[in-house]
């Protein structure tokens, strides 16, 4: 007999759920502590791992493009479902000795230095504690979608925000752009790649001559009426916007430049830096070369701090900033060993 569709969740769920109850965080030091188990922060920890470094991600299981149909642009995996990304991931991490744990991290910080060597607590939310010389905080970011009645309940499917993630499969469809602010206008230039049949809903954005030229010059319609609610049609998708006046004008996907927000919540206390995105669209967390940070032993990677990252993108700077922080650690494990040879003049 056939597997329905409710039945095969229902076993990748259970599946799901004795896969994050397999590991437990050790008691002693380990090496690296990964915060976040996105592709980021595995590729990190993969590195990591197979460098022979005891490392414990922390997953809490809430991934930024869980309601994403599949991954897109990501050479050899392209069209692969999220879950199914992450699960491959934990597995390769698990098969070199790494921990994934799930959990939420409510605080971190220095735990001080063991001779210059750094040291942190990271506590979860159920009270386990975990102690590292090294961070990587991985904790991806969250959009931020304008109160728009109707918007949120297609965020994923027909509300879309990245030409690059989802644009070969809105193509040809009426789409049509909710401006956030300035940044609108360059997404509604990409979108028209992908549509000849554009809407631009300035939503109060002010548009120049010289910008209104080359929308009419490109076909895209500039609808400056206030925007009321989207509108769901019968069969569950996007039917229209309605505007003030009561019109519904036809469109079946909407693209937004959503407001991008790093997810630091219980990492206040390790004292990242921060810094505001241009145009208003949100904060991510300041690094340096590799994902390098102000503060020794922490690392950042992925759309904490690169929020333009796609899964790629943010996989390859996971995996450097693992190699990074295996890098440091040799140096440490290289200095505290020369500190135990006795001097020319010191034996007894």
């Amino acid at each position: 007999m056939p597997v329905s569709a409710a039945e095969r969740a229902t076993e990748r769920a259970i599946e799901r759920a004795a896969e994050r109850a397999a590991d437990q965080p050790p008691g002693g030091l380990v090496d690296a502590v990964v915060i976040g188990g996105g592709a980021a922060g595995l590729n990190g920890a993969l590195m990591l791992a197979r460098s022979r470094r005891s490392v414990v991600v922390i997953d809490g299981g809430a991934p930024r493009n869980a309601p994403a149909d599949g991954v897109r642009g990501l050479l050899g995996l392209d069209g692969i479902a999220p879950a199914e990304l992450l699960r491959r991931g934990r597995a390769e991490v698990r098969r070199y000795g790494g921990l994934v744990v799930a959990g939420e991290v409510t605080s971190a910080g220095p735990a001080g230095p063991a001779g210059g060597d750094p040291r942190f607590t990271v506590t979860l939310a159920d009270g386990r504690s975990l102690y590292a010389r090294r961070l990587l905080v991985a904790t991806g970011l969250r959009d931020v979608l304008p109160d728009v009645p109707g918007l949120a309940a297609h965020w994923g499917h027909g509300v879309v925000h990245c030409p690059y993630c989802h644009g070969w499969e809105v193509r040809d469809e009426p789409i049509g752009v909710l401006a956030t602010g300035p940044a609108s206008v360059h997404h509604a230039v990409l979108f028209r790649q992908l549509t000849d049949d554009l809407v631009f809903f300035t939503r109060g954005t002010e548009l120049d001559d010289d910008t209104r030229a080359r929308f009419a010059a490109r076909g895209i319609r500039v609808v400056d009426a206030p925007v009321e609610e989207v509108v769901t049609g019968r069969d569950g998708g996007i039917e229209g916007v309605r505007l003030a006046d009561g019109t519904v004008l036809r469109r079946r996907v909407l693209a937004v430049a959503t407001v991008l927000r790093a997810r630091t919540e219980g990492l206040d206390g390790l004292g990242l830096a921060t810094e505001d995105l241009p145009g208003g669209m949100g904060r991510r967390f300041a690094s340096g070369d590799a994902g390098a940070t102000g503060v020794p032993g922490v690392w950042v990677a992925g759309n904490v701090t690169d929020p333009m990252a796609q899964v790629g993108a943010s996989a390859a700077a996971g995996a450097l900033a693992g190699a990074r922080m295996n890098a440091d650690l040799a140096a440490a494990d290289t200095a505290a060993a020369l500190a135990t040879v006795p001097r020319d003049g010191a034996r007894a």
